[in-house]
Parts: C-alpha cells; sequence; structure tokens
C-alpha cells in the first residue's frame, strides 16, 4: 500500500512528530480551550492556528532544504549531501518559533 513512499527514518520521525503535536494539542484544546492573541504573526491566532501555520512553515522548510541540499554540496565541497535531520531539527525549530510567539 505504501510501497510508493520512501519511509527513511528522518521521514518517519518527522510524520510520527506530527501526529504526536496533533494529538497533544487537541488534549490540550479539550483541557483549556484557547482565546485568540496577536503575536508576530499579522493576524489574530488560536493554538490550532499557530500549530497549522507552523506546520505549513516546517514543510516548506524541508522542503526547501531539500531543493538546495544539492547545491549546499557543491558550495561548500562536502563528500556527500546534508544529512536531512539538519532540516527536521530547523523546521521543528520554526514550528516551535510560531507556536510560542506567531
Amino acid at each position: 500500500m505504501f510501497d510508493w513512499m520512501v519511509w527513511t527514518t528522518p521521514v518517519a520521525v518527522f510524520f510520527g512528530a506530527i501526529a504526536v503535536l496533533l494529538a497533544g494539542m487537541t488534549l490540550w484544546e479539550i483541557r483549556s480551550p484557547t482565546t485568540l492573541r496577536k503575536g508576530f504573526l499579522p493576524i489574530a491566532t488560536t493554538r490550532g492556528d499557530r500549530l497549522f501555520i507552523g506546520l505549513l512553515a516546517a514543510a516548506y522548510v524541508n522542503l526547501g532544504f531539500v531543493g538546495v541540499a544539492g547545491r549546499l554540496q557543491q558550495w561548500l565541497k562536502l563528500d556527500s549531501e546534508p544529512s536531512v535531520w539538519i532540516s527536521f531539527v530547523l523546521s521543528m525549530a520554526v514550528l516551535v518559533l510560531v507556536i510560542r510567539r506567531g
């Protein structure tokens, strides 16, 4: 069924982290309903809004990293492409920033 998907460890960890975040945010919302607040994003948002925006941003960071990994290898004269773990850490940092400060 999932033969078309390349389930490497980083991919599985990334999707696992998203599943854990969604479950955790659902429980948090049930226990403590959110209110609108204004952060650095140009709109007032709830926790769920910030999670959605952060997940989109995390996906773009990962896609951007995959897109420039070959160029980074050439520019920095590396033996192999940089690890996708770097993009995972960067995307999770962006996600946390959006959720906490957005």
